[in-house]
């Protein structure tokens, strides 16, 4: 089954002509070292960690170690990891030849270029690719004739080109697929701007809620602990709601295969924020989340699903990291199944029957979990990949 992703980060075509065609370059012969996320919010791996020449390069859930840290953005237009390079075995320039670890040696097949969210080869002037569109771990990358297709986007995530500080979130990130939900407007009615408004370069933007870090270009997100909210919550939030590309609501089955892929810090919270949920959408009456996914300000990061859709939520631990820290998540609803993966580590959940006549969508920002009189209290979120796929 052919899957369809929507890249939300990658470097902008303005970017990639300022840096003369190089790899996340904001100026020529600036060097990053980051993930580079693809299919199914998954990262480009060396197997096994190996350095050794010919090593596998595959996709693989992300886990921060040094087999899936890539320098890009060097002069020479390498990728490189574990001290050797992205190479085309035996300089092929044929569809499915394989790519792998390798001495560098300076040759084309070890130098690639970004256009429009591809890796290119230049010695084939074909695309990095997923084998079979497989986003299972460990599939082999291939190079194969550029499509556009999902399989043939990625990310870099490296920082220092990926993203542009100097223009607003929609410049950035592809957000002609959500709607954001801000904490101000009417009481019980806070104000939503649509896709329309958000998309582009000068797109939607508030200066306290909603905006660009001008140091790291993160989509940064506040949500004070006073503020407007749902007439089904006391918590206000700045908040990312799914849509379709026709701009209508997204409205998913638990059928196929659904994942939401994050790369983030939290840099404020005073109780409890959530980054990230799959919410209940049409089938019922409910308006509860099937899940959300909690950060604490000692670290703590818990899974809260729902018990069903009249109400409950159980709470799992998942992981801790330091307040101010770069993580990441990933969150994938297959069937009756819910995966969830936090800095590499995958943990599995079982999904009610109760929920099958539910479809449903992601969300992803700061929800804040507390309230008070401050507006200057709350909880801000800064995301710098965030992709969504089904299948």
């Amino acid at each position: 089954m052919k899957r369809r992703t929507t890249l939300l980060a990658s470097v902008s075509s303005a970017a990639v002509v300022a840096a003369l065609g190089a790899l996340g370059i904001t100026e020529a012969g600036a060097a990053a070292a980051g993930a580079i996320t693809g299919l199914g919010g998954k990262c480009v791996d060396v197997a096994g960690a190996s350095p050794a020449n010919g090593a596998r390069v595959q996709l693989y859930d992300c886990n921060g170690s040094a087999a899936q840290t890539w320098t890009t953005g060097a002069s020479d237009d390498t990728v490189r990891a574990l001290g050797k390079c992205m190479d085309v075995a035996g300089a092929s320039t044929a569809n499915g030849a394989k790519v792998q670890l390798y001495d560098c040696n300076g040759t084309a097949a070890q130098k690639w270029t970004v256009s429009g969210g591809a890796l290119v080869n230049t010695g084939s002037g074909k695309c990095l690719d997923v084998t079979g569109q497989s986003s299972a771990n460990g599939t082999q990358l291939q190079i194969w004739t550029c499509t556009g297709a999902a399989n043939q986007v990625w990310t870099l995530s490296g920082g220092g080109g990926t993203l542009d500080p100097n223009v607003s979130p929609g410049g950035n990130f592809n957000l002609s697929i959500w709607s954001l939900q801000l904490p101000i407007g009417s009481p019980g009615a806070p104000t939503t701007i649509p896709p329309s408004q958000l998309k582009g370069p000068n797109g939607y933007t508030h200066p306290a809620y909603f905006f660009t870090d001008r140091t790291d270009g993160s989509m940064t997100f506040f949500a004070p602990e006073k503020g407007v909210t749902t007439p089904n919550s006391n918590y206000a939030r700045s908040e990312l709601r799914e849509m379709n590309a026709d701009g209508s609501a997204a409205d998913w089955p638990l059928a196929g295969n659904h994942t939401l892929s994050a790369s983030l810090r939290v840099t404020q919270v005073t109780k409890n924020v959530c980054v990230g949920q799959v919410h209940l959408g049409s089938g019922g009456s409910s308006t509860k989340p099937l899940l959300e996914l909690y950060y604490r300000p000692n670290g703590d990061i818990f899974l809260g699903t729902e018990n069903s859709p009249a109400g409950g939520q159980t709470l799992h631990a998942v992981g801790n990291v330091p307040l101010g820290t770069r993580w990441s998540y990933v969150i994938n609803v297959t069937g009756n199944k819910i995966n969830l993966t936090v800095n590499g580590t995958r943990t599995s959940y079982s999904i009610p029957s109760s929920f099958n006549p539910y479809k449903q969508y992601f969300k992803a920002g700061s929800y804040n979990q507390s309230s008070s009189e401050s507006t200057t209290n709350g909880a801000k979120v800064k995301f710098y990949v965030l992709t969504v796929s089904h299948g």
